[in-house]
């Protein structure tokens, strides 16, 4: 096939893909080993879609492209932005409807209020020069346009370290330190959101000793094979087995991933 078609939530099947290269700095679809970091990161793409239809999106670092192709289903006109080579000739190829280009997020390579949205997922803690970025974002939107960004949760992702436990990852942040970012660049934070295990997953931490999470990790530290019954369940998991949830439904310092909608004015 020559796209990616996104499966509904409740169709338990992997997408059949052939896809980049598995570096540990992406996340890529149609991996076994892969689903639960894919799934914790589409429920975001999916949950967040409304904001961007009928409006020209970029998104910023598109990685595989995945997201970008699934926002393209909604949106008026998809940019996608990436540094790396590979991920630029691969989305090209895989997602035509997104008009994939190469460039740096640091200087991004559109004119002023160039766009309604900026799609930041999973890529702020990769850079090293965080504020400039934002204010990029900030540059290329139009008035009142948004910027979606999402990150992992420092405090539950990194527990207790000075440094990343990711080694693509330069600096991670918490819910205040996200806010006080965004908010130096001139944005208003609308909402703060944080990604939480469902019910099901919970279930799946306590079968893996407390953390399926950890239990992903520890396998990869240790380069180990993968226990069967732990790849089924992470080949199991859903987007639907992840809460996303608003600051004032529950503690967003206990959340894995952070997400932010921030207006700029």
């Amino acid at each position: 096939m020559s796209t990616f078609t996104q499966p509904e939530p409740s169709d338990s099947a992997l997408p059949n893909v052939d896809s980049l290269p598995l570096t540990g700095e992406r996340t890529i679809p149609g991996l076994a080993e892969e689903n639960y970091w894919f799934r914790r990161h589409e429920v975001v793409y999916q949950r967040l879609l409304d904001r961007c239809v009928d409006r020209v999106v970029l998104e910023a670092g598109s990685g595989e492209g995945y997201g970008a192709d699934l926002i393209a289903g909604v949106a008026s006109h998809v940019i996608g932005l990436d540094y790396d080579d590979s991920a630029v000739a691969h989305v090209r190829a895989r997602y035509p409807r997104v008009d994939m280009r190469q460039g740096n997020l640091a200087e991004l390579p559109l004119e002023d209020g160039a766009v309604d949205v900026v799609v930041n997922f999973q890529v702020i803690e990769h850079l090293w020069d965080q504020g400039q970025f934002v204010d990029e974002c900030a540059r290329v939107l139009r008035p009142s346009g948004v910027l979606l960004m999402s990150t992992p949760n420092r405090i539950t992702f990194s527990p207790g370290r000075d440094t990343p436990i990711n080694p693509f990852h330069t600096r991670e942040l918490n819910a205040a330190e996200l806010t006080e970012l965004l908010t130096a660049s001139g944005f208003h934070v609308e909402a703060m959101l944080g990604v939480f295990h469902g019910a099901r997953l919970a279930e799946l931490d306590a079968r893996h000793g407390g953390s399926i999470n950890d239990a992903q990790i520890a396998r990869a530290v240790a380069n180990a094979p993968w226990p069967a019954d732990l790849l089924a369940d992470v080949a199991a998991v859903r987007t639907d087995d992840f809460d996303l949830l608003d600051a004032n439904e529950r503690a967003i310092d206990e959340s894995l991933d952070l997400v932010a909608i921030a207006v700029r004015p």
